[in-house]
């Protein structure tokens, strides 16, 4: 996968945005994402991503994550793919707040990198079709979720 993270505040640390790199490569092997998909991760403050939030989706809140995705349920890329084979998959942006995961960690008793792991993922599977609006959808979601979770050795 080809990551390219944002972090220009320094919101987390050298070694963490590495184990982030690591942690998408893992999720992105998971999911049988092709090698040429690209992904970026920026990391916010909490008030960055209340106004992205507020201007995107209309929510007058601050959130942990946001996806934009690329290709959300278009079928343009599969034309495209077909057009020129080794074409990069881009499957969008991710916009994590920091302070929300740690406050998030806090208050589910979760360690921060539990929580960090989490949210990419949790992103990562938005950005690639899966949803939990539905209780079917959000089974398969959130049990994709675990799986990816515990076998990185994130678990609850």
């Amino acid at each position: 996968m080809d990551l390219e993270i944002f972090n220009d505040d320094n919101l987390i640390g050298e070694a963490r945005q590495k184990w982030v790199e690591d942690l998408a490569d893992f999720a992105a092997t998971d999911l049988e994402l092709a090698d040429n998909t690209q992904l970026s991760i920026h990391f916010v403050t909490k008030n960055e991503i209340h106004e992205i939030n507020k201007k995107y989706r209309d929510v007058d809140r601050a959130t942990d994550v946001i996806s934009f995705a690329i290709n959300d349920g278009e079928d343009s890329l599969d034309y495209l793919e077909q057009q020129i084979p080794d074409l990069p998959v881009d499957l969008g942006d991710l916009f994590i707040s920091v302070e929300i995961v740690k406050e998030h960690a806090d208050e589910y008793e979760h360690s921060f990198d539990r929580e960090l792991g989490y949210t990419i993922v949790h992103g990562i599977l938005h950005l690639n079709g899966y949803d939990h609006i539905e209780p079917e959808d959000e089974k398969v979601m959130i049990g994709l979720q675990e799986k990816i979770l515990s076998a990185y050795g994130l678990k609850k």
